[in-house]
């Protein structure tokens, strides 16, 4: 650190406090009872202040530059512009001691002996506040440490919570004034001992920076600058600049370099990783030298030693210290010594610190540097200011004199062979000679330092003029702009320190590897490139030195650049060199023909007999105009392949229509469909296919092909019409999904009718309309699909609890069975099945209403309803459960039905049955309640719900163990498909002999009776049958029929079996017949009631009553159970 004194002047007063404009241009002093005001930049005094009555004590400048405060012992506060013009004047009780800004608000805090103020230019008067001892100072900075002098003789440091940092350290002085730096790096510190000295943030003192001839009564530092300003108690105005050198050093890329002034930086110029060594003193000088570090403090030299020999290790720990002061111009460090610089004198110390050796220059030493050596043997380049350079070994006592040239060293370097020697002097010049001949080189001007690559022995770079100089051998320099100084070269990246930073700089060899190249000298250009090109300078090289014929360099050269493709031609090349072919020509026509040169390797070609290699190469390059110009008038069959491969060559380079074109005029008219259907050429497809003939099949169907593919399906069945393919024609409507075309032409043609309704089911079915793709396999003759399909509906509708749904789809399922039974082969397990189907129909047909009155939370059916089909689901379920149905829903609505309508002893049975079962918790406070409560009931059930057998008029139990039949005559009941209740019909047989056509034609006889006023009226449809009756019939005694209900008793089941006669007697009105198709019978029923009307559907010959029935179709338009649509003529 140097002090320059920049200029100084003397008041007549004590200076006690003065104050920076913000932006460094004025110094406000505050001397006696006045201000002054002075330049900065030379001293001169702008103007007195004169305002105050006393000596004013205080001056503050607001940071915004606007406005300044002082303060008086005449108790006043005088507000000044930066025009130096009083705007305001405020007073206290007592002299001012102390005024400062905000920094942010820019708010006026003035502090007199006993109280305090605040100013700010938005108030009209100024706040007051009373304390209650004196104040001495007031401060508003930014800085989060607070340092604090006292007149203990002590500086201290805090954080802004109060708590202590670090020790106290001693000053030995009175302190008047403490200040610090703009940013905080440094602190000043003036008072009894005559003199301002600098110290650091953390309180290590850097040195003085001015003495005095009286105390130093206030100090302050320039804003964001090294120039601080002194004021006196005598009167003196001091102002200096500070100047604070580079300390560093450098090997090789490792650079140590001065922090903070007490802290040094190592920084890996390659990896860019730091470290920081705190030394917690004053750094005067820094070297380093491979693994050793030394570092100069006031009192002592530290030898630090890296922790390991890794290239990359950043870990340094002490290994010596020399506990010693020293004063030296230059230090240098080698691996066992240090290197003191005095002027002339060179001093070799061990790391104990026991001077070895002393060598005495004849002139001053300007540039020192180790050049290497084994340890404790290096070698020094010494340079002197007389022009002498020498080498001296730290073990030799003799310094050799390697040249001596006119004008002062000022920078050395010595190649990487210590071949040559590069000097920088003080005329910018920079100097090359040879060592052992001493005779200069060349000389470069512009040069403030120079270093050579350590890696090539022709390259060096210099320095200068804002400037980077690079020289290769003897050829000219190559420049590129940079600042700073270079102090290293390694390989590509050069080393430069700029002001106080070092960088490394990465540039390309590519100038000098060019200018070998112009000379031909491959193998240098080589060494150069190898130093740190882009692969453009490679691949250059590379071709340069094939072109050469220099095959070992461009060899390396594309290997580097990773080139496969002349890798293999330098290869074959050398394998045909080793086979004896010594034709020279023929090697370079191959070269030329690999890097694009075709005439120029035709002619060599040419030249060395080999004529038909270059018409190989025009044709591979699909050149055909420069082969056909080769071959002149040749023939005719050469002339067709140079058409072809044109024509490839064509598609090749995505010129397909002209291609097209080509391969139509050759015939090729595969390849020209090719290309057309890739591209989507329907047009051109159209074309073609009209010009070929129907015999060509192949290429007419590779047509059909593309416009099936490019969604032109008119144009391909064009085509399949033409050469009669009515089966890929079927499949293309297929495809398209065009039906209607494709059900037209299996109309006409029946033998491709699995090829349409197949894929027809097969897309409903992808389409979810399973129903319709279970009737097209049924249409198809696949009754094993609609088989399937239909099951795998049933079961997805059980599962997802939709029984009606489920109910309908077994009985489709039972009529596909059906339909399948007329194969005798099949018949007994498809009749098994379809009553099975049946019974599960009728099944889910009535659970969908009980899960629909637990699940849901209104009822749709009556209770009357709910009781009916409870009861029929609970003697139809006698054996298993089937999948979906549930018996705790079943028996808890017939519990709470049976109840409900006064079936108690029902009710009861119910709720005991439950008790066996698994109920859901939904449920289990209903049943334990009902349990409870039928206990209250009579044990019986009510007589009106008691169902009657209409066969032998027995009353039947509402819990039968028989199940759906009469206890009595074991005749089956016959229930409403809606309401559930028992229907007044009979179910009889007809006598062996009677065929079902005659017994239809007999009934429709109708023998005559007595005519009354009222009679039934038929009513038939398309969709159902029904009997009604205006009027009471007369009594049926004389029916034959009704004899025929006669029971004997017994336990079996005697059906009721009629004669012609009595089928004679029968009226159509009574008589309703299930017409089941083959091979299953008729069935027939009698109605004992004729004044309750019947409906049967003539769908699923389901019975209903008629109101039931007609209010149903009203709400669904279909049947309730098969869902056969009203308007649908189909049976």
């Amino acid at each position: 650190m140097r002090v320059v004194l920049t200029w100084r002047d003397k008041a007549e007063q004590c200076i006690y406090d003065l104050a920076f404009k913000p932006d460094g241009t004025q110094l406000i002093l505050a001397a006696g009872n006045r201000l002054l005001v002075y330049d900065t930049s030379d001293g001169t005094l702008l103007q007195p202040l004169k305002g105050h009555k006393d000596t004013v004590y205080c001056v503050a400048y607001a940071k915004d530059g606007k406005r300044f405060a002082s303060g008086s012992a005449d108790k006043s506060v005088i507000i000044w512009t930066s025009k130096l013009e009083g705007i305001l004047k405020y007073t206290h009780s007592d002299s001012i001691q102390c005024v400062s800004y905000n920094p942010v608000t820019h708010q006026l805090a003035s502090c007199s002996s006993n109280d305090f103020g605040l100013w700010s230019p938005e108030q009209k008067s100024v706040s007051k506040h009373k304390s209650s001892s004196k104040i001495t100072c007031c401060r508003e900075e930014h800085n989060d440490i607070l340092a604090v002098a006292d007149w203990g003789q002590k500086l201290s440091f805090y954080q802004l919570s109060g708590k202590q940092i670090g020790k106290d350290r001693s000053l030995n002085f009175d302190p008047c004034c403490v200040s610090y730096f703009t940013k905080g790096e440094y602190i000043l510190l003036g008072g009894s001992d005559k003199q301002v000295s600098l110290f650091t943030k953390d309180g290590v003192r850097l040195g003085t920076v001015g003495e005095q001839n009286s105390w130093v009564w206030t100090c302050k530092v320039k804003p964001d600058s090294n120039y601080v300003v002194v004021g006196c108690q005598d009167g003196t105005i001091s102002f200096y600049q500070l100047i604070f050198s580079t300390v560093h050093g450098l090997y090789k890329d490792r650079y140590a370099y001065r922090d903070s002034m007490t802290d040094v930086i190592v920084q890996h110029l390659i990896t860019d990783q730091k470290v920081r060594i705190k030394c917690k003193e004053l750094v005067k000088k820094i070297a380093i030298y491979k693994h050793r570090l030394a570092i100069q403090l006031p009192e002592k030299i530290l030898i630090y030693e890296l922790y390991s020999d890794d290239s990359s290790d950043m870990h340094y720990r002490v290994k010596e210290k020399i506990v010693r002061k020293f004063e030296c111009n230059l230090l240098v460090v080698c691996a066992d010594h240090i290197i003191l610089c005095q002027e002339k004198r060179l001093q070799c110390l061990s790391f104990s610190g026991v001077k070895e050796r002393e060598w005495q220059m004849e002139s001053l030493i300007r540039y020192i540097k180790v050049i290497g050596g084994p340890p404790g043997r290096e070698g020094l380049l010494v340079g002197l200011k007389n022009g002498q350079i020498l080498k001296i070994f730290v073990d030799n006592l003799f310094a050799i004199v390697l040249l001596k040239q006119a004008t002062a060293v000022r920078c050395l370097d010595m190649s990487a062979s210590r071949n040559k020697l590069a000097v920088v002097d003080e005329n910018d010049t920079c100097l090359v000679y040879d060592i052992y001949t001493k005779e200069l080189l060349f000389q470069e001007p512009n040069a403030n330092s120079v270093a050579w690559n350590t890696q090539c022995e022709d390259m060096l770079c210099f320095s200068g003029g804002g400037y980077l100089n690079i020289k290769a051998s003897t050829f000219p320099v190559h420049q590129q702009k940079l600042q700073g100084f270079v102090v290293g070269y390694n390989g590509s990246k050069i080393f430069c320190l700029h002001v106080f930073s070092m960088s490394a700089v990465e540039v390309p060899q590519s100038a000098p590897m060019y200018q070998y190249l112009d000379r031909k000298l491959f193998k240098e250009a080589y060494q150069i490139a190898c130093l740190g090109v882009t692969d453009t300078d490679w691949r250059e090289l590379a071709m340069e030195a094939l072109e050469g014929l220099e095959f070992e360099t461009a060899k390396k050269a594309f290997t580097r650049v990773q080139d496969l493709r002349y890798l293999e031609l330098i290869n074959s090349i050398e394998e045909r060199k080793k086979r004896g072919e010594p034709n020279n020509d023929l090697f370079l026509a191959d070269v030329f023909s690999y890097q694009g040169k075709f005439h120029e390797a035709a002619k060599l070609y040419k030249r060395s007999g080999h004529e038909n290699l270059a018409l190989d190469m025009y044709t591979d390059l699909r050149m055909f105009e420069y082969a056909k110009d080769f071959l002149g008038s040749g023939d005719p069959k050469e002339t067709k392949m140079l058409i072809t491969k044109q024509a490839d060559w064509a598609r090749n380079i995505n010129e397909p229509k002209a291609a097209v074109e080509m391969y139509i005029s050759a015939g090729e008219h595969l390849k020209a469909i090719e290309i057309s259907g890739d591209h989507g050429w329907v047009d051109t497809l159209i074309d073609i296919a009209r010009k070929l003939d129907k015999a060509e099949r192949e290429p007419l169907l590779m047509c059909a092909h593309y416009f099936k593919k490019l969604d032109n399906p008119g144009y391909a069945a064009e085509i399949y019409l033409k050469i009669g393919d009515l089966k890929s024609l079927i499949q293309l409507h297929v495809e398209t999904q065009r039906w209607d075309e494709a059900f037209t032409l299996g109309e006409k043609h029946p033998e491709f009718k699995d090829d349409i309704y197949v894929p027809y089911a097969q897309w409903l079915a992808e389409n979810d309309r399973f129903e319709e793709a279970q009737k097209a396999f049924h249409k198809a003759g696949r009754k094993g699909e609609a088989v399937r399909v239909l099951e795998q509906l049933t079961h997805n509708a059980v599962v997802e609890s939709r029984f009606n749904d489920a109910a309908c789809y077994y009985w489709m399922l039972s009529m596909q069975c059906l339909d399948i039974a007329q194969d005798p082969a099949q018949k007994d397990v498809m009749l098994s099945k379809f009553h099975h189907f049946q019974h599960l129909a009728e099944l889910y047909h009535g659970y969908h209403a009980i899960q629909r009155y637990t699940e849901e939370p209104f009822s749709f059916h009556l209770p009357e309803t709910l009781f009916n089909i409870s009861r029929f689901l609970l003697h139809s379920l006698t054996k298993d459960t089937p999948l979906g149905i549930s018996k705790v829903n079943t028996l808890f609505t017939l519990a709470k039905q049976s109840k409900a309508l006064g079936a108690y002893k029902l009710a009861r049975h119910a709720y005991d049955k439950l008790q066996g079962l698994q109920i859901p918790t939904r449920f289990q406070k209903s049943i334990e309640l009902g349990s409870l409560t039928i206990r209250s009931k009579p044990f019986q059930d009510s007589e009106e719900l008691v169902p009657l057998c209409y066969r032998c008029s027995t009353n039947n139990p509402l819990l039968n163990n028989l199940g759906n039949v009469c206890i009595n005559c074991r005749q089956p009941f016959v229930f409403s498909a809606s309401s559930y209740e028992v229907l007044h019909l009979v179910e009889f047989y007809l006598e062996e002999g009677i065929t079902d056509e005659e017994a239809v034609s007999l009934i429709d006889l109708e023998a005559p009776r007595h005519k009354h006023e009222n009679k039934w009226q038929e009513i038939t449809s398309d969709n159902s049958q029904t009997l009604r009756l205006d009027e009471t019939m007369d009594s049926m005694g004389d029916d034959p029929f009704t004899a025929k209900l006669s029971f004997e008793g017994g336990s079996a089941f005697v059906p009721v079996v009629v004669s012609r006669s009595v089928l004679r007697s029968m009226s159509r009105r009574d008589v309703l017949i299930k017409r089941w198709p083959p091979p299953l019978k008729w069935q027939y029923f009698r109605s004992l009631l004729p004044d309750a009307s019947i409906t049967m559907c003539p769908s699923c010959f389901q019975m209903f009553h008629s109101e039931d029935y007609e209010l149903l179709v009203l709400q669904h338009t279909c049947c309730p159970y098969c869902r056969r649509r009203v308007d649908d003529p189909s049976p």
